[in-house]
């Protein structure tokens, strides 16, 4: 099984699978509008710009279970994400990343890549998952991993 398996909503609600993104590297991370971290939009436009064209996408999902710091609706999202920080990289519908209604690709994730101490849960709002181009999750970065600092390692996948 790879993230290639699973169907996601786009944030315009068109349901695709996520074999779009076959042969890329990708970092799916759990984004919020109101959170301390909210300025990673930044640096993972910045990421995704510089990557794009070798076959690199940030695929974010927008989640309001940390502090409810994504309250909105996808149309607030999306919006606040083009307005505040240009964001260029797919941005998915509002999904659970823990709890009885997580969504199955976390499911996959977390399974596959656990945290610390070998917990599965998704601890906060921007936990990233670095994914190969065979659709393999390689690693997890906490909240506190800004885009920048993980880009050497993107770029040894590319």
């Amino acid at each position: 099984m790879t993230v290639y398996d699973f169907r996601v909503k786009t944030i315009e609600g068109r349901e695709v699978k996520l074999d779009e993104y076959k042969d890329k590297v990708l970092l799916i991370v759990n984004v919020a509008s109101k959170c301390g971290f909210t300025p990673q939009y930044e640096g993972l436009e910045i990421i995704f710009e510089k990557h794009k064209d070798q076959g690199f996408a940030v695929l974010a999902f927008p989640c309001n279970q940390f502090g409810a710091q994504e309250p909105g609706t996808e149309e607030d999202i999306k919006s606040f994400c083009d307005l505040q920080y240009g964001v260029k990289f797919p941005l998915f519908s509002k999904i659970d990343v823990n709890g009885p209604n997580t969504h199955p690709l976390y499911e996959f994730l977390k399974k596959s890549l656990p945290g610390v101490l070998g917990s599965e849960g998704i601890k906060w709002n921007f936990t990233k998952f670095l994914i190969d181009r065979q659709g393999n999750p390689v690693k997890r970065y906490g909240s506190a991993d800004k885009p920048e600092s993980i880009n050497q390692e993107i770029e040894a996948l590319l």
